[in-house]
């Protein structure tokens, strides 16, 4: 886990790191910066940012970060890189198993990863179980492809449909 006070210089250093690691038309160009992102994300819950993430959706520059709260609840929020609004919060459970969760599985972790990968063949590197905004339950996968390139894939855990699709330009922070 980073503590805020590392985080934060990282993501000061972002855009420099980012660039040289990859071709400057593959970082999205945003209206608002990743300092301010940050602040509204930790305006909806504090704690310790231990992941940023930049990535397009649905053709729009996003910043998502994992936020671990004080009482141990982790968070993902995300941020419109072009408006500074906070455009999603998803609670992390840690397992299928959890109440929040697993009531709504009608879907097995199993059959969504086959529908990710069928997909999308290559590496899934991270999982996470998700609790939606509306109160929907999801896996999400981090897929390492074949080209080096990484998509996050959303599956909705009560229809096994994607239910999200985006390519991850950058990340820091653990996987």
């Amino acid at each position: 886990m980073f503590p805020r006070s590392i985080i934060l210089p990282l993501a000061g250093a972002f855009g420099l790191f980012a660039g040289a690691v990859l071709a400057a038309d593959e970082i999205p160009k945003t209206k608002v910066s990743l300092d301010k992102c940050q602040a509204a994300a930790l305006k909806v819950h504090s704690g310790n940012v231990v992941k940023v993430e930049i990535k397009m959706e649905r053709g729009v520059p996003t910043y998502e970060f994992d936020i671990e709260s004080p009482d141990g609840t982790a968070w993902d929020i995300e941020c419109d890189g072009n408006t500074g609004k906070i455009t999603e919060v998803e609670e992390e459970v840690p397992s299928p198993t959890h109440a929040k969760f697993a009531g709504k599985v009608k879907f097995t972790e199993e059959q969504a990863r086959k529908v990710v990968l069928d997909k999308y063949p290559g590496k899934i590197v991270e999982l996470e179980f998700e609790i939606e905004p509306d109160g929907a339950a999801s896996y999400e996968y981090d897929v390492l492809m074949p080209d080096g390139k990484e998509r996050k894939v959303e599956v909705d855990a009560t229809t096994g449909k994607i239910v999200e699709d985006n390519l991850e330009l950058h990340q820091i922070g653990k996987e």
